[in-house]
């Protein structure tokens, strides 16, 4: 049964995506992807929700943190983590294929007050991403919710059944204590999580670890570390990062000069804007994005010909 439904999402994907890319689809919050060659590490900001590999693997790095997940295996993100991720195995024969949906914690809390025994078990925070194989019962979920797409007028009335399906095996299976901490509104992983989601609004002004810690009802000693067992980081070294991504965002997107960049994100000098870029991303700031935009020129170049090639 497994190796069946494992073949039908690897068909599935391909289907709904026959080339390099990605897709969102018509059902919210669910996204596949697809690459012929193993990639460089990009710079991606991953929201609360699981990735499941198809076919071939993938790394994703958080602060010195590794995770690596491959063919079966999904990846948990149960807070939103800017991230360094990378294809590691791919081939035009045999290309990575991966299912990415997005958790509703709004559902994902009205789920587990339907389940019985649902209070959270231990207080003791985990890291925000973990690797477990998909177990059958949700990769049937994963396969309907896949399906739906041949019948798109279906997808309004099934695609919330189905995901609430998927929220109640992720609540009772492997990461289930995982998830209910991020459901449970008086857990310290809640409160983390408030604490990011501030942290992001408000990246570019001078962080205050005693208004924040304030701001989640939390000491600053345990918002610290709590903060980083569950995300591998310090709030700082958590805001530095989304300052950085921002910036390169802005420098490969809006076209604004690396020192304009800087500064809108909230760094007051150049040179340790650029110092910390370079230690970031390997290079200094408009060498890299310069050559993330003759990448990006090229993906589009072989997935237009991809596209031109399909019969």
């Amino acid at each position: 049964m497994f190796d069946s439904l494992h073949s039908e999402i690897s068909a599935l994907i391909a289907q709904f995506l026959p080339h390099d890319g990605s897709l969102e689809t018509a059902i919210d919050g669910l996204r596949l992807y697809r690459s012929s060659v193993p990639t460089e590490p990009v710079a991606l900001e991953y929201k609360p929700g699981l990735a499941f590999v198809a076919q071939g693997s993938k790394i994703a790095i958080l602060g010195t943190e590794c995770f690596q997940y491959g063919e079966g295996e999904y990846l948990l993100t149960s807070i939103g983590l800017p991230v360094m991720a990378r294809v590691t195995e791919a081939s035009v024969e045999r290309p990575h294929l991966c299912l990415l949906l997005d958790i509703d914690v709004l559902q994902l809390t009205e789920t587990m007050n339907q389940i019985d025994n649902a209070a959270v078990a231990s207080e003791k925070s985990q890291r925000s991403l973990s690797v477990n194989h998909l177990p059958p019962s949700l990769m049937d979920s994963c396969v309907r919710l896949l399906r739906l797409l041949e019948t798109p007028s279906a997808i309004p009335i099934l695609a919330p059944l189905i995901r609430k399906e998927i929220a109640y095996h992720l609540l009772t299976g492997a990461d289930s204590v995982r998830l209910r901490h991020v459901a449970a509104s008086e857990s310290q992983t809640h409160r983390i999580g408030r604490a990011i989601s501030w942290i992001k609004e408000n990246f570019s002004t001078q962080l205050r670890i005693d208004e924040l810690a304030a701001y989640v009802n939390m000491s600053p000693s345990s918002l610290h570390h709590h903060f980083k067992t569950i995300t591998a980081m310090t709030p700082m070294q958590y805001q530095k990062v989304l300052r950085l991504q921002n910036a390169r965002q802005l420098m490969l997107i809006d076209m604004i000069d690396a020192g304009a960049a800087g500064f809108r994100v909230g760094y007051e000098s150049q040179s340790q804007f650029s110092r910390e870029y370079t230690r970031h991303f390997g290079q200094a700031p408009m060498r890299d994005v310069a050559q993330a935009r003759a990448q990006l020129l090229g993906d589009v170049a072989a997935a237009t010909a991809a596209v031109a090639a399909v019969p």
